[in-house]
């Protein structure tokens, strides 16, 4: 029975190939992309995110998660135009945390909230330097540029 089905399928494509269907295929030519690598279980994901242009820390668990986020506040909170939005900021990703530490859940990581008034201290201190830049004139260098994705509120969608 395999046989006949298996005779039957060469059957097709023989005569495909004989009508040029398989003549033009985008691609013809080219390698076949990550041929030469190993074998990767996950290599579905990879190209997902890859194709919609997603960042790879949603692989993380929660408390890395958290954790990247911790690190990344003072540049996320950096152009925010007011301290009411910094606090704002700040508590919002203190709620997610103590969230989290109610709940805990994947790997066992040291996940503190985040201290508000230390980020407002920095906010303060670069709002300050950023002023008298531009107090000083053009002459004054320009900042660096941010690196990484922006946090985006919950509730926000792009």
């Amino acid at each position: 029975m395999v046989d006949a089905w298996q005779a039957a399928v060469e059957a097709q494509i023989r005569s495909a190939q004989e009508r040029g269907e398989f003549d033009n295929l985008p691609g013809m030519g080219r390698p076949i992309p990550g041929r030469d690598l190993p074998y990767d279980e996950s290599w579905w994901i990879k190209s997902f995110l890859e194709r919609e242009a997603l960042p790879t820390d949603l692989l993380l668990p929660t408390p890395l998660q958290l954790r990247r986020r911790v690190e990344q506040v003072p540049d996320e909170v950096r152009d925010l135009p007011t301290e009411e939005s910094v606090r704002e900021f700040v508590g919002v990703l203190n709620r997610e945390i103590v969230a989290w530490l109610r709940f805990p859940s994947g790997p066992r990581v040291v996940v503190r909230p985040v201290d508000t008034e230390a980020v407002l201290r920095q906010w303060r201190a670069h709002r300050a330097t950023r002023n008298a830049a531009v107090a000083a004139g053009p002459a004054a260098p320009a900042l660096p540029p941010r690196p990484g994705r922006r946090w985006r509120w919950p509730w926000r969608r792009a």
